[in-house]
């Protein structure tokens, strides 16, 4: 303790030398030590001749004006001592490797080198060299040992590469507070026992348990920013065996790390998240009216947000819950104080309410997010999920319609394909409403699907969170179920996509690689929380409840993909919307007004021929020849 004290207080002392008068002065000195210290060592460390030293004296104004000026014309006294680095050490050889031959060169006309032996004007160049660099490199290196001694988190770092030396070299500058390295764990049988950064790599992951109890590590940082995703979960197999915190460094290569994240579900999909073409996107957008329904939800407010960032002409933010409506415009009034924003408490099944806002904005481009989506809640209320997700989409697309909106984008999901819910069924009859509408109208309407969007209000992410941080136990409904896994973030950018890209009645997946099991999902977010599964926290295997499914599926096998511009993104042509549509719609708005319950539930079995809800019987022979085959999914 009393070494690092010590060190500690060099530290203090040679950060005092802060502003630039100081550091100029000293640079000086620095230049009077060199010149007749290399006298002194020339004389061998004795009495210097009083020739020699009347000479050296009658030159050191020479010497010092000489110098001085190169030292600061390459900006030596501008360098912060404390973050001293090889662009600081360049510039002091480029100005001692200047100054010394001028030096000479002066030195020679002055006194043809009378009392000005030669070995002095070498020994002046590496004393210089040595005093101007020796103290800001002291400088650099107590401050960083310092640092990483003082209240800091020893950090045992997970990849040598690339991200691995930039995040050890920001823990050592001091641009990474709070933490220090310990040592590197890598694979690669090349890097094993070499040094970056002083570090040294200690083994492979597979002994991470073993080398983070040698060292004293108190966090496992992942440096593997390029990581694949089987990858990505061997190594936090391996890091949960250390009973230590995880933590990541951005996945972005490129970008400055200054902190350390924690492991993010989205680390673990099947797939790296999706990259589409922004620039079209803004081209399309920018400067339109742009109206959000269910816009305070989970995906409508990120949606809210990416459309905010696009300078729009006008953002209309429409929902019916009013808490989650007055915390959006609370955020976004904050975050984009110029854009024009309006916000409208209102049911988008009310017909009256819908024209009012179109009446008064006439939104150019119109995102339908509102919906209701929990599936197990509306299964026994079929009324109330075609009410909002049918009805009310056929409200908004017909405001749509009369008021001359250009686009018009349904958010649906892959619960809609071949659906065994009340929930998915509603939401291919909404698609089928968006396609009706295209077929009467100029308003281009497009739907998107995608899966299971990280983080959404009820969304099993969340679930098993909220479980995991009351020590559990996790609840699964079937070991063998899967489900395709997004971000917020990734669905909004499709969504926006889809608007530009439809010219109408297509339907729009993103490809989103494998689907993932929901028993590895929870198992990995356990490890995630620095827990075993099944031993620190118990998984549940509960059963299946009313309208889950096994897999969900993207297509339908009459729904053939086509490519788009954008690489992640296909196009399908769902079948064309059957004549009776209209009429049976009437019907099931009628059914519902009625609050007809068991009518709403046999005209959705109508209106949706693959259908197949929990509780129906198997179909005979002669359904089954008047249905579309099963689906195959595109795996």
């Amino acid at each position: 303790m009393r070494t690092h004290g010590g060190l500690v207080t060099i530290a203090r002392f040679l950060n005092r030398l802060r502003s630039r008068g100081g550091v100029i002065a000293y640079d000086l000195l620095a230049t009077l030590a060199a010149w007749m210290g290399a006298y002194w060592l020339r004389f061998n460390l004795d009495t210097i001749p009083a020739a020699f030293l009347a000479q050296a004296a009658a030159m050191l104004p020479v010497i010092i004006a000489i110098q001085g000026a190169l030292l600061l014309y390459f900006g030596i006294h501008r360098g912060v001592w404390q973050f001293t680095s090889l662009p600081d050490l360049k510039r002091i050889f480029q100005a001692v490797g200047f100054g010394v031959p001028l030096c000479v060169l002066v030195v020679f006309l002055l006194t043809r080198m009378d009392y000005v032996p030669r070995s002095v004007l070498l020994m002046f160049a590496v004393l210089l060299v040595v005093f101007l660099s020796g103290p800001r490199i002291a400088s650099r290196w107590f401050r960083d040992v310092a640092h990483s001694e003082t209240n800091s988190q020893g950090v045992l770092v997970v990849g040598a590469g690339r991200a691995g030396e930039t995040l050890v070299r920001a823990m050592l500058n001091g641009s990474l507070r709070g933490y220090r390295p310990v040592g590197f764990v890598d694979d690669d049988s090349g890097k094993q026992q070499r040094d970056i950064q002083g570090v040294r790599v200690l083994g492979p992951c597979r002994r991470i348990p073993a080398l983070a109890a040698r060292t004293g590590a108190d966090v496992i940082a992942i440096a593997t920013p390029s990581a694949s995703t089987i990858r990505m979960r061997k190594i936090i197999e391996c890091a949960t065996g250390a009973g230590l915190p995880i933590r990541a460094v951005s996945r972005n290569p490129d970008t400055a790390i200054d902190r350390l994240r924690e492991v993010a579900i989205e680390d673990l999909l099947g797939r790296p998240p999706a990259v589409l073409d922004w620039s079209r996107t803004r081209s399309e957008l920018t400067g339109c009216t742009v109206l959000v329904t269910g816009g305070a939800g989970s995906i409508g407010s990120e949606l809210c947000r990416h459309v905010a960032r696009l300078d729009p002409e006008r953002l209309v933010v429409v929902d019916v819950t009013e808490f989650n409506l007055y915390r959006i415009e609370r955020e976004l009034r904050a975050a984009y104080p110029s854009i024009a924003l309006s916000i409208v408490l209102a049911d988008v099944s009310d017909e009256a309410a819908v024209n009012r806002v179109f009446e008064r904005h006439a939104p150019g481009v119109v995102f339908h997010a509102a919906a209701y989506k929990h599936v197990p809640m509306l299964e026994p209320q079929a009324r109330e999920a075609v009410r909002v997700n049918v009805l009310g989409t056929h409200v908004v697309a017909g405001a749509a319609m009369r008021h001359g909106a250009d686009r018009f984008v349904l958010i649906s999901t892959d619960k809609a394909v071949q659906p065994v819910s009340v929930m998915g069924a509603s939401k291919q009859l909404a698609e089928q409403v968006c396609r009706a509408a295209d077929d009467v109208s100029s308003t281009r309407c497009v739907a998107v699907r995608f899966g299971n969007v990280i983080d959404s209000t009820g969304n099993v992410v969340s679930l098993f969170r909220e479980q995991i941080a009351r020590g559990g136990p996790v609840t699964v409904t079937d070991p063998g179920m899967k489900r395709y896994l997004m971000t917020v973030s990734e669905a909004c950018r499709l969504v926006m996509a889809a608007a530009v890209l439809g010219t109408g009645g297509e339907v729009f997946v993103l490809d989103m690689g494998e689907p993932m099991r929901i028993m590895d999902l929870a198992e990995q977010m356990v490890r995630l929380a620095g827990r075993t599964p099944g031993e620190d926290v118990a998984i549940q295997i509960i059963g299946a409840r009313p309208g889950d499914k096994a897999c969900e599926q993207l297509s339908h096998p009459d729904e053939p993909l086509a490519s788009t511009s954008e690489e992640h993104v296909f196009r399908l042509r769902p079948q064309p919307v059957d004549a009776r549509f209209p009429a049976r719609l009437a019907a099931l708005r009628e059914a519902c007004e009625a609050f007809d319950e068991p009518a709403v539930e046999r005209l959705l079995v109508e209106l949706v021929p693959d259908y197949r809800p929990h509780h129906a019987p198997a179909p005979t022979a002669r359904d089954r020849s008047d249905r579309p085959p099963a689906n195959v999914s595109r795996q």
